[in-house]
């Protein structure tokens, strides 16, 4: 049933996604792209081409949903999904993340066993079980987001300052009949304290058999009012039909009874195969592995000083959904060194709007940006009036402010940087200037 249901879900994702216009936008617009780290190789394809992987995504999502060739389908949404994200950075969502990671498991999850094109084009694959970790890694990897996303809201501008709920509320004053109350302080209060307890304790009483009903009451409220509220896309939705993962076998199975009255599907499987097979002694070890990975990796922040959202050291990949709001402004300079002649830059020239938007307020991609500058500048020729000048090694800097959750803006980056002799890796930024409160 989750198979189906997780097929269901990519395939209507993809093809919203060229239907948005959004891969001419995304992928084929940009001049430039904000690889990650380690990743910066992965380059767009060239053109319409791109709308190559998309395509392939669909496909394979709805081969997911059908259970037809299920393992080479999970693995193809999986390499396509993966490679179009790591393409831009400037594209990252959490619910993106979540849709990799799970794509992944489902590629290592056997569930195409039942009710699969699969279990009639190759009966020997048919069971009535299955090992308990197949399920038990799902709702591991949804009780991670939750969890996580609870613990992250602990802070003061959450809890105590209603921000940046306050900010995006006010917003929504207009809406008829409700608006007068989502702009009212109290209203951004009891959302941000109300937010944080549900993700603390949802998945506890979602694998509590007396309250997962109410539980999961709970869960569509939550994520339909996030969905009417805010523009995040397929992300509530994606969390609404996920967490029917923690509900009981017999529930499933009566769903699954019911689809296969309707498609009048046998349910003889061979005497010889009804037993599980013996577990591969070495999945005991990756599923601690994984476990570490996602247990580590958000709260790998603790590693950096500072404040978080304003250097966002260790913040992507650590289930912080809309914890912050800021604005920012960069204005990028490119020096010739010998003679000291300044031309200033027009972001626009290099970076769509969303890119620029991103980038403005996220230290590592002003560190890319400033890096591409100075290649797109070095070896150019500028002329005036009076002389015209090749810039060689040109230096770039750029005067950055920030305003975080509805403060006034601060410098963030100081223009006496040359971003180009500064490291990209995963060190401490000791460049960004100190978040004032």
């Amino acid at each position: 049933m989750f198979r189906i249901i997780f097929g269901a879900m990519l395939l209507f994702s993809s093809v919203r996604f060229i239907m948005k216009g959004w891969v001419e936008t995304q992928y084929i617009e940009p001049q430039f792209f904000f690889g990650y780290l380690g990743f910066e190789w992965i380059k767009p394809l060239q053109g319409n081409l791109m709308y190559i992987p998309f395509v392939l995504m669909a496909i394979a999502a709805l081969f997911i949903m059908l259970g037809f060739f299920y393992r080479i389908s999970t693995f193809v949404f999986f390499v396509c999904f993966t490679y179009i994200e790591l393409i831009d950075k400037s594209n990252y969502l959490n619910h993106y993340y979540f849709l990799s990671l799970m794509s992944f498991l489902m590629m290592l999850v056997p569930a195409h066993r039942d009710f699969s094109i699969d279990a009639k084009l190759f009966p020997s694959i048919r069971r009535k079980e299955t090992a308990a970790w197949h399920i038990g890694i799902l709702k591991f990897q949804l009780a991670v987001v939750y969890i996580f996303a609870g613990l992250a809201k602990i802070n003061a501008d959450w809890l105590f300052e209603a921000q940046p709920l306050r900010t995006w509320l006010q917003a929504h004053h207009n809406i008829p009949y409700v608006g007068g109350i989502l702009k009212a302080e109290i209203t951004a209060y009891f959302f941000s304290w109300m937010g944080c307890l549900y993700d603390l304790f949802i998945v506890f009483f979602l694998l509590n058999k007396r309250t997962r009903p109410l539980a999961y009451l709970a869960v569509i409220f939550f994520h339909i009012v996030t969905w009417l509220l805010f523009p995040i896309g397929v992300f509530p939705w994606v969390m609404i039909f996920s967490t029917t993962i923690f509900f009981s076998a017999q529930f499933h199975q009566q769903l699954l009874n019911g689809l296969k009255r309707v498609f009048k599907w046998s349910e003889n499987i061979p005497e010889t195969i009804k037993n599980m097979p013996t577990p591969n002694p070495f999945v005991k070890y990756g599923i601690i592995l994984y476990i570490t990975f996602q247990i580590l990796v958000p709260i790998r922040f603790l590693a950096y000083p500072g404040h978080l959202f304003w250097n966002e050291e260790g913040f992507r990949f650590s289930w912080r959904v809309m914890l912050m709001h800021k604005e920012g402004h960069a204005t990028f300079y490119v020096t010739d060194k010998a003679s000291g002649r300044t031309i200033e830059v027009n972001n626009t020239d290099y970076l769509t709007i969303r890119q620029e938007d991103q980038m403005m307020t996220q230290p590592d991609m002003i560190l890319q940006f400033a890096k591409m500058l100075k290649k797109e500048y070095d070896g150019k020729t500028f002329s005036n009036k009076e002389q015209s000048i090749t810039l060689h090694d040109p230096a770039v800097h750029a005067e950055v402010f920030v305003a975080l959750n509805g403060r006034n803006s601060q410098l963030f980056i100081d223009k006496k940087h040359d971003l180009t002799a500064l490291p990209y890796n995963l060190k401490h930024r000791d460049w960004i200037e100190p978040f004032e409160k």
